[in-house]
């Protein structure tokens, strides 16, 4: 014969149990409104990356290839296109990596615009800063000014050769001659730890791999994959 004291247990225990079974049903449905109000921002996580892409342009090649899409005379450029500019390698990004693809736009909107005081004389533009921000330094997973000071970082780290500070003649050369060039200058940079790329066959940028902290050089073989391919290619002069 049960006891009084275990009857009133069951009874209890028979109360609670449609409780119990309605918790996971509850559960989910919190967890649904919560992604339902809740913005993108607030939703995505920082992803982690595994290295970082310092990627140089060669500012001569892009104002070229601009100029022919939008069909604008050279004389009315301006910014690092500008005729007198004297713009060679110019920064184009730094950008988080995993071994193989990258993360971009990890967070929605922009800091105010003093931010952007933090990254004059990295960009040739401020618009290419903000760009730069939004679509690869929000996956760094750290504010403007801890990213910033990374890409300033990157480009000490990086000697670009005498050769290439300022040439006044175009020339024609293997991407392979280039690279060794970097490697050269900069000792522990190795082959298989860079990329040069072209574009309608001329000199599209350098394509450097840095640690997380930006303090070594690494091998990267996915970059490595998207290097030229062609046999030469066009470096048109500073101008």
């Amino acid at each position: 014969m049960i006891s009084l004291r275990a009857s009133r247990i069951l009874r209890s225990f028979a109360q609670l149990l449609p409780k119990l079974i309605a918790l996971p049903k509850l559960t989910a449905l919190s967890l649904s409104l919560s992604f339902a109000l809740a913005g993108p921002s607030q939703l995505r996580a920082e992803p982690a990356f595994d290295f970082y892409v310092l990627a140089l342009s060669w500012s001569p090649s892009f104002c070229l290839i601009n100029e022919a899409q939008r069909a604008k005379p050279a004389d009315q450029a301006t910014g690092q296109c500008a005729l007198g500019a004297a713009s060679a390698f110019v920064l184009h990004g730094l950008w988080p990596q995993y071994e193989v693809g990258f993360p971009s736009d990890c967070t929605a909107g922009q800091p105010a615009s003093p931010v952007f005081d933090q990254a004059k004389g990295l960009w040739p533009e401020e618009g290419l800063a903000r760009y730069e921000w939004r679509k690869h330094g929000t996956c760094a997973g750290k504010g403007p000014s801890g990213y910033f000071a990374d890409v300033r970082q990157a480009l000490a780290k990086v000697i670009i050769p005498p050769d290439w500070i300022k040439p006044k003649q175009e020339m024609k050369l293997k991407p392979i001659e280039l690279e060794r060039a970097f490697v050269a200058q900069n000792p522990q940079l190795r082959p298989g730890m860079l990329a040069v790329t072209c574009q309608k066959g001329f000199l599209q940028e350098v394509r450097i791999c840095l640690s997380k902290d930006v303090t070594t050089f690494r091998p990267c073989p996915d970059v490595v994959k998207s290097a030229c391919r062609a046999d030469r290619i066009t470096i048109p002069a500073v101008r």
